[in-house]
């Protein structure tokens, strides 16, 4: 992913919160995405599905990112680093000292706070593998922030300033949510409310200006026209529930009607 960056080309990502890597493997095979995203803010999860996850990605030449919680951050991206995940989504960024806890989580020192010990990413023994080749781990994971709150709105050119942040993706659920919006179940209140709209195409341009990379989460491929026009190359499809529920309903609701139609 880094790599893409550099050359200023597009990155696809999906977004999965199954932490089965036979999902990852499946994703690997259609060879159509550069990452998948694994949701760790939302799913069950432990330490060693991200050792399998990571494993499966690697079969396929594919990159990873973990979506990290605010609390703990710093433990989550360590241990998620330490497994062979390459890139970092972190949610909850309030303020200009979310954003540098989160740098420094994946840095190690002097910079950042990563320590480094018997983990994956270094082959456990470390047989093959030097402490320039961890340093070099650390700094080539792509760190991305979610702006998702007013706060960050706010102050989002000084979170921006923070040295080591890629890429941002505007949140509308959670940031209509900080404004005290309400909305219908099961329904885009979010982006449907002006004053959420303005925050998604203020964090958009503001990055752009910056030099920072916005990625935008789509259901449809379709829906990617108006961003690219904007300078958009970041995109991130669908998630794993998502897909089986639409399925589910649609086929469910398609068998349903056929089978009592000939009743």
């Amino acid at each position: 992913m880094r790599e893409l960056i550099k050359e200023g080309k597009p990155t696809i990502g999906t977004r999965i919160l199954t932490p089965w890597p036979a999902v990852v493997e499946i994703i690997g095979q259609t060879g159509m995405f550069d990452y998948f995203e694994f949701l760790g803010e939302y799913a069950p999860w432990t330490l060693y599905d991200l050792e399998n996850i990571a494993r499966a990605a690697e079969l396929y030449g594919m990159s990873s990112m973990i979506k990290v919680d605010g609390i703990p951050r710093s433990y989550i991206a360590a241990k998620a680093l330490q497994s062979g995940i390459q890139n970092f989504l972190f949610a909850d960024i309030r303020t200009v000292q979310d954003a540098e806890e989160a740098v420094k989580a994946v840095r190690c020192e002097p910079k950042g706070i990563m320590g480094i010990g018997n983990f994956r990413v270094g082959g456990y023994v470390f047989s093959n593998y030097s402490v320039a080749d961890y340093r070099k781990v650390c700094q080539d994971a792509v760190i991305a922030f979610m702006i998702e709150k007013k706060s960050a709105v706010d102050h989002l050119e000084e979170i921006l300033s923070v040295d080591g942040v890629d890429m941002v993706q505007f949140g509308p659920w959670d940031y209509g949510l900080s404004l005290g919006l309400t909305g219908e179940p099961g329904t885009p209140w979010g982006l449907k409310d002006p004053k959420v709209k303005e925050a998604e195409l203020k964090t958009i341009k503001t990055a752009l200006k910056m030099d920072k990379r916005p990625r935008v989460e789509i259901g449809d491929p379709k829906e990617i026209e108006k961003y690219v026009e904007m300078g958009v190359k970041d995109f991130n499809l669908a998630t794993d529930l998502r897909i089986l529920f639409n399925f589910w309903k649609e086929k469910g609701e398609e068998l349903r009607k056929l089978l009592y139609k000939n009743l």
